[in-house]
């Protein structure tokens, strides 16, 4: 009785703390303070606004690490998708954790890059060069450790005017920070179908690779993948908020319903055949 006494007051005590210390957070945080939702001046520019199902223009052109100007359709040909990176060359952090996260789930993948989907990653410095470009591509194609597949990989430079126009498309907010003589960006990888079509948004440095792979074979309409890839992406559906793919409970249920039906006419279907025939031959 006595041990029940004392848990019940600790368990009060600990939600007196918490109620507490929610009430010290609510009044300390009044948004006539100015504290509440607010953004920091440096990243108000620098954040990145969802254009899910507008196309960009694959018109625009870059360079390559080769010094070459191609057009951006170059990388969806034969139907491919794209997964495009915005970043930059010279960036001392976010890019490179960025692009560190997806070489980590590029190296778990099955096929190479180039096999189902090219990488494009777009420099935001219009002050950077093929060769750096070049240099980028060499580290990170050695960290991937699979040189078959540097074909689908590319690393592009490009003009302040084609810049702005991609990233305004792609709604890729940044602003360069003269106080830390860096760009402020966020951190993103944006899919991109055979058509052009923005279809997936994947945020953050860690990059699950089923959801790289899901989202490519979903950009392509499911022509790129195997049979399996696809009834996976029938029974998964898009999370936007963990940018993930979850069960899609209906489609699980559905399809185990067809299951059930046909399983029940395999079943069935013998009976019956063998009771119409004894029904046929005992008319005859």
């Amino acid at each position: 009785m006595k041990l029940h006494v004392a848990l019940l007051s600790s368990i009060a005590v600990a939600a007196g703390l918490m109620t507490g210390a929610s009430a010290f957070a609510r009044d300390f945080a009044k948004p006539e303070d100015g504290f509440q939702n607010e953004t920091p001046a440096e990243l108000k520019d620098a954040t990145i606004t969802e254009h899910l199902g507008e196309k960009i223009d694959l018109d625009l052109k870059f360079k390559d690490e080769n010094g070459q100007l191609v057009p951006l359709r170059t990388f969806v040909a034969g139907g491919k998708p794209m997964l495009l990176s915005p970043a930059y060359y010279s960036c001392p952090s976010l890019c490179n954790f960025h692009l560190n996260g997806i070489t980590e789930a590029f190296t778990k993948l099955k096929e190479p890059l180039g096999k189902e989907f090219n990488h494009v990653v777009v420099s935001i410095e219009p002050k950077e060069t093929p060769e750096m470009a070049k240099t980028k591509k060499e580290i990170y194609l050695k960290a991937y450790g699979r040189p078959e597949g540097a074909a689908g990989w590319h690393w592009m430079t490009g003009d302040q005017a084609a810049i702005t126009t991609l990233m305004k498309q792609l709604g890729f907010g940044y602003r360069w920070d003269e106080e830390a003589k860096q760009y402020a960006h966020a951190s993103a990888a944006m899919v991109i179908s055979p058509e052009g079509k923005i279809t997936r948004y994947l945020y953050g440095i860690v990059f699950d690779p089923k959801t790289v792979r899901l989202s490519m074979v979903e950009a392509s309409k499911g022509e790129v993948g195997t049979a399996m890839d696809r009834l996976i992406l029938y029974c998964f559906h898009f999370d936007p908020k963990s940018s993930k793919y979850s069960l899609k409970i209906f489609n699980i249920m559905r399809g185990a319903g067809v299951l059930v039906v046909l399983a029940m006419i395999g079943f069935i279907a013998p009976f019956w055949i063998r009771n119409s025939r004894k029904a046929t031959q005992g008319e005859t």
